[in-house]
């Protein structure tokens, strides 16, 4: 498909912008007219954002040339790929919707009044770009008493699929879909039912889940003792159960499929920084960023890889980028707007930011210092510890010439004059990075060459830039080489590689679950907020394996936990390698089935189906029992391949039907397959022809009908919500393979991710 940059006849030449990088833009950045062409170059967008940022300082009293200078900063800054801001200050800023936050979290009380202002607020949020954390904690559990009508709760899992329901509904800007977190106290009487709230994968799909473990639970543990479940509504216990059994299905269940993660709140709060205001409850969707109810956070992340310099540390080029990006993410907070006058307030009163860092593993490779050594853990410290410090002196600059923020009496920050309540944040960096042309925040490369779908049917293999100069300065360059380790997932087969090579080039399944962990505590002694990172675990990997990692990242002072074990999710799709073989059953002899004659006259119903092909007419038919005999189709535009697959499905269809299988297996086989193009209807989305032909049967012999239920009846239509059954290891946008990173799922091929 030929990019609409060329067609428009935008030039982005002289950014140096990969043509990945130059695709991502233009699907989720760029702006768009009312026809959907792109009508903004890169460096349009650029200049947009900074000239917009950079005028907050007019508010403290900066004259135009200054404005002007520092747009220019800003400006070099972005297109020197040195820093980016979060997605929504590139997509909005200096536009009409102008939401520039990532994060934010919203409080859910106990009442019917409070729960569906969360959902209505949280829907404002989604629409705006932006990601949302809540907890269900002060919900009262299921089963406990509803005082107005003295009927029964139905717990804080039930109300969070309306919350599901309702984040699917809101398409985020035409760019971003909802992502939320949804947050429970291990002290909470429905804790076990939350743990398996994820069990079923067509489920709770806009959910992150994790579980709130406080110090008392992990005591309890420690001295496999028990602890007290209490009820929210009254405060007082109502059990006390064993904390080795519900750790153990927390572990059993994160084995199992990924979630729910864990946040070990107490920790958190006790560098919460204004606990005179508030605790912390919850965090946004991946879990690196605590913030009270309705504070929000706008985040921002350097590129670690371009600060290396001559084989050494570019100390002097980072401190300066550090600085221009707190200034830069302190103008953010002035210029934004905020979806609610809440979250306006408390964020201005406490004015966090999350400055981050991406291109980690770029940089130790640059280093020629291997991800898993003791001295890359030495050097996270350090590194990390250096941003942080000049983060803080620059915003102890701003405050001298802008003042504190409104909280910081009685805060933790009292006593240092600092204009920002936080200042530091390691947040995932999928889209980001991919602009940047680096590896994802401080995740250790997810692979070293890999094939990415460039059009449909065409796939071209992509080699990491610097394994490609390693490996053509060392000699053993050449495409079939790559095309293999492409085809494998991993360098360590190949005995051309060298040694220590191997070693520099390791990918997140190439080094232990403990190394993940060591590297995210040796980031966070240096972070304020925290920091979002999965590790990874191969297929074979034990119970106890992720038990030991909880264990670990609870003593190294981690502030929470996501783990994913390779194809632990149904219907996972392996990023890369060849998947096992499996053996051919022994062959057996089976009597034939003859399909039934086609009768001279049937009866049935047309249905008209929108899909990313164009709209198609699938026509169902009924014997004179009132059983399924056939399905045919047309496409609304004649003729292509589309209209050819979609009569071929319809015959196959047919013939099954009439050999008496049954619907409910063909809607299984066909129901949840995705093409890249994919589209919204008034049912939910529509995947691909298959997607929708199965919709099609799905509705014609839907359970709620008046009559028989056999499809004589009258169809009960309006009310049907279509679950999105997303694929955890495929793209729902391009098809191609995610990976798992930074506590989130992103595709490398187009920029899509399931979290905000």
């Amino acid at each position: 498909m030929e990019s609409s940059f060329k067609s428009a006849g935008i030039d982005h030449a002289g950014l140096g912008l990969a043509p990945n990088a130059l695709k991502v833009l233009e699907k989720r950045y760029l702006k768009k007219n009312e026809e959907g062409d792109v009508v903004e170059t890169a460096e349009e967008l650029f200049r947009r954002v900074a000239g917009f940022i950079a005028g907050a300082d007019r508010q403290y009293g900066a004259g135009q040339e200054k404005v002007d200078a520092l747009t220019e900063e800003f400006f070099r800054a972005m297109t020197g790929l040195r820093f980016l801001p979060n997605s929504p200050t590139l997509m909005n800023a200096g536009r009409r919707l102008g939401q520039l936050s990532a994060c934010f979290v919203l409080p859910v009380a106990d009442s019917m009044e409070s729960i569906f202002d969360a959902v209505k607020n949280a829907a404002i949020i989604h629409k705006s770009g932006g990601g949302t954390g809540f907890s269900f904690s002060r919900l009262r559990p299921g089963g406990d008493v509803v005082g107005s009508t003295k009927g029964v709760s139905s717990g804080p899992v039930s109300f969070m699929t309306v919350f599901d329901t309702a984040t699917e509904a809101v398409k985020q800007g035409g760019t971003r879909r909802g992502a939320n977190m949804g947050m429970l106290s291990v002290t909470h009487p429905d804790i076990l039912s939350f743990i398996g709230c994820k069990d079923v994968n067509t489920k709770l799909n806009n959910f992150n889940i994790s579980v709130a473990i406080t110090d008392g639970f992990m005591t309890a543990l420690q001295e496999d003792g028990q602890y007290d479940l209490v009820n929210p509504r009254t405060n007082k216990v109502v059990k006390r159960v064993s904390a080795r059994e519900v750790f153990d299905s927390i572990v059993d269940h994160a084995w199992g499929n990924g979630e729910p993660g864990v946040v070990f709140i107490d920790r958190i709060n006790d560098s919460n920084p204004t606990p005179h205001i508030g605790a912390i409850e919850s965090t946004n969707p991946c879990g690196e960023q605590p913030l009270l109810p309705y504070e929000s956070c706008n985040l921002g992340s350097i590129n670690l890889s371009l600060m290396v310099k001559d084989g050494e540390v570019d100390w002097d080029g980072l401190a300066g980028t550090v600085r221009l990006a707190v200034h830069f993410l302190d103008n953010v907070i002035e210029m934004n707007k905020y979806p609610l006058p809440e979250i306006g307030q408390m964020t201005k009163a406490n004015r966090k930011i999350g400055l981050g860092v991406m291109g980690w593993a770029d940089m130790l490779i640059k280093l020629g210092l291997p991800y898993d050594s003791p001295k890359a853990l030495e050097l996270a410290q350090e590194v990390m510890g250096f941003i942080r410090r000049n983060a803080m002196e620059e915003s102890h600059l701003l405050a001298g010439e802008r003042g504190v923020f409104s909280n910081y009496k009685g805060s933790a920050r009292e006593g240092f004059p600092v204009r920002n309540a936080t200042v530091t944040t390691i947040a995932p960096t999928g889209t980001l990075s991919i602009l940047a042309g680096c590896s994802s925040g401080i995740e250790p490369l997810f692979a070293v060459c890999y094939v990415r779908n460039v059009m449909e049917g065409t796939k071209l293999i992509e080699v990491n830039p610097l394994f490609e100069e390693m490996a053509k300065k060392r000699g053993f360059w050449s495409r079939d080489l790559m095309e293999r380790i492409a085809e494998a997932g991993s360098i360590h087969g190949f005995d051309e590689i060298p040694k220590d090579v191997k070693q520099l080039f390791v990918t997140a399944h190439d080094i232990t679950p403990e190394c993940h962990i060591r590297m995210q505590a040796a980031f966070q002694q240096n972070v304020d907020n925290a920091v979002s990172k999965t590790v990874n675990f191969p297929k074979e990997a034990s119970r106890k394996d992720v038990e030991d990692v909880y264990l670990l990242a609870y003593g190294l002072g981690c502030k929470g936990v996501t783990v994913y074990r390779d194809g632990s999710r149904e219907g996972q799709v392996l990023s890369t390698g060849k998947k096992e073989p499996v053996a051919e059953p022994a062959r057996t002899e089976v009597s034939k089935i003859a399909p039934r004659k086609r009768p001279d006259s049937l009866r049935g119903t047309t249905r008209r189906m929108y899909t990313g092909c164009g709209r198609i007419y699938v026509t169902i038919n009924e014997d004179a029992e009132g059983h399924f005999f056939e399905l045919f189709t047309s496409m609304g535009k004649a003729g292509g391949c589309a209209a050819s697959q979609s009569e071929a499905l319809g015959r196959l269809i047919s013939l099954a039907l009439r050999s008496n299988i049954s619907h409910e297996e063909i809607i299984k086989q066909m129901k949840g397959i995705s093409c890249h193009q994919q589209v919204w209807g008034a049912g939910g989305k529509v995947l691909s022809c298959s997607d929708a032909i199965a919709k099609a049967l799905e509705l014609y012999h839907m359970k709620d009908t008046e009559g028989n239920g056999n499809g004589n009846g009258k169809k009960k239509d309006n009310g049907h919500v279509y679950e999105e059954t997303m694929l955890i290891g495929a793209c729902p946008e391009c098809g191609s393979s995610v990976e798992h990173e930074g506590g989130c799922a992103v595709c490398h091929n187009c920029g899509f991710t399931r979290c905000s």
